[in-house]
């Protein structure tokens, strides 16, 4: 397994355990979507760097 497939897997994981934080404790503050939105962009393209 290559590097950028598991950092990719790691900030797709960190984004997920945060979307469901968010959703279960209300967890929520300003700059929250603008970190969600980068997380899930470099997820995707470290992801897609692999294939």
């Amino acid at each position: 397994m290559r590097i950028t497939q598991r950092i990719g897997m790691l900030l797709l994981s960190i984004f997920l355990i945060l979307t469901g934080l968010s959703t279960l404790i209300r967890l929520n503050f300003e700059a929250m979507q603008y970190i969600l939105a980068g997380l899930a962009v470099a997820a995707g393209i470290l992801i897609l760097i692999e294939k």
